[in-house]
């Protein structure tokens, strides 16, 4: 896997570049998708580093992204709002992230479109992301987290919106928790040295900081919106426009994999210990979301809705119009 790391921008980095005429990918891009001599397609595909993302390798590896005729070149990013900048102006084709950012994009003005579902939380039981909190801080929920200092991968984005969802139904003042902005991989030497009083991690780190002893705060996606879209697959309405065929032969490779991976979680399971650097042992145990090509359309509205209500976005984005149909 290659790994092209991009600076944790975020949108707002995103948002300056549509005053550059960002909003479709360049002539190089299409060029990167042009097919040769023997139809195959190249395409940059940008991934977390996190353990779903092994799924688009497992796509790769079995051939299926070569059955579609499409060559692919994975590169990666802190958050899907780092990449944003990068789809938008066509540096990479197609990438992976929160669907928070993209509706955050697309409601800002820029050109993006979500091309197909990729994994979802779990609605019940032990969830793949959550807080976590020291042992014997006094945080046991989320209420606990006001005036507490909580670590996220990416600011106004899903981590932190369903914490303040949760903070507010449970009777806390939502705008009092301080939020910071860490990469995952840090987070639990930040949670160890104090720099942090909380920690919202996604799987292994999750299951790592348990393990060490940390206590479970809160399942924030469950108890915001169970079953919420973790990650989607997402290109530019420019990139989309010009190159059709590529878009829906990535679609239909995305879902196959996606169905081969939710059937066959071991074989996503076997490729962490490369993919990500772990060791087998963890990587066997791991728990994994939900791999689903399909949109929940219905959920993803409602996270559109929670953006409004924290001021995110100044009105509920139209979550319709930035599915590509």
């Amino acid at each position: 896997m290659k790994r092209l790391t991009f600076a944790a921008v975020g949108v707002a980095a995103a948002l300056l570049l549509t005053g550059c005429g960002a909003g479709s990918p360049s002539g190089s891009a299409s060029n990167s998708s042009a097919a040769g001599g023997d139809g195959v397609r190249n395409i940059s595909v940008g991934v977390i580093s996190i353990a779903p993302s092994a799924a688009v390798q497992l796509g790769i590896d079995e051939g299926i992204f070569a059955k579609h005729k499409l060559k692919v070149e994975l590169q990666s990013g802190q958050g899907g709002a780092a990449m944003l900048p990068a789809v938008s102006t066509g540096t990479m084709n197609f990438s992976v992230g929160n669907p928070l950012s993209v509706l955050l994009a697309k409601n800002k003005g820029l050109d993006m479109k979500i091309v197909s579902g990729y994994s979802n939380s779990l609605p019940t039981g032990d969830d793949i992301n959550g807080v976590v909190a020291k042992a014997g801080s006094g945080i046991t929920s989320a209420k606990d987290l006001v005036g507490k200092k909580v670590a996220v991968n990416t600011l106004n984005a899903q981590g932190d919106l369903t914490i303040k969802e949760v903070v507010s139904k449970q009777g806390g003042d939502p705008n009092a928790v301080q939020f910071l902005e860490l990469p995952f991989q840090d987070m639990g030497a930040q949670l160890a040295k104090g720099n942090a009083d909380a920690v919202w991690v996604p799987e292994p780190f999750l299951s790592k900081l348990l393990a060490e002893g940390n206590k479970l705060v809160t399942y924030n996606n469950q108890a915001a919106l169970p079953g919420l879209p973790t990650m989607v697959t997402f290109t530019s309405g420019g990139y989309a426009q010009q190159n059709p065929q590529v878009v829906a032969d990535f679609k239909a490779a995305m879902t196959e994999t996606l169905a081969l991976a939710q059937s066959n979680p071991d074989k996503v399971r076997a490729l962490l210990p490369a993919f990500m650097k772990m060791p087998e042992a963890v990587a066997k145990k791991l728990r994994l979301e939900e791999f689903n090509g399909k949109l929940d359309e219905p959920t993803l509205g409602k996270l559109g809705e929670l953006m409004a209500k924290y001021g995110i976005v100044p009105s509920t984005p139209d979550v319709s119009g930035t599915i590509l149909k």
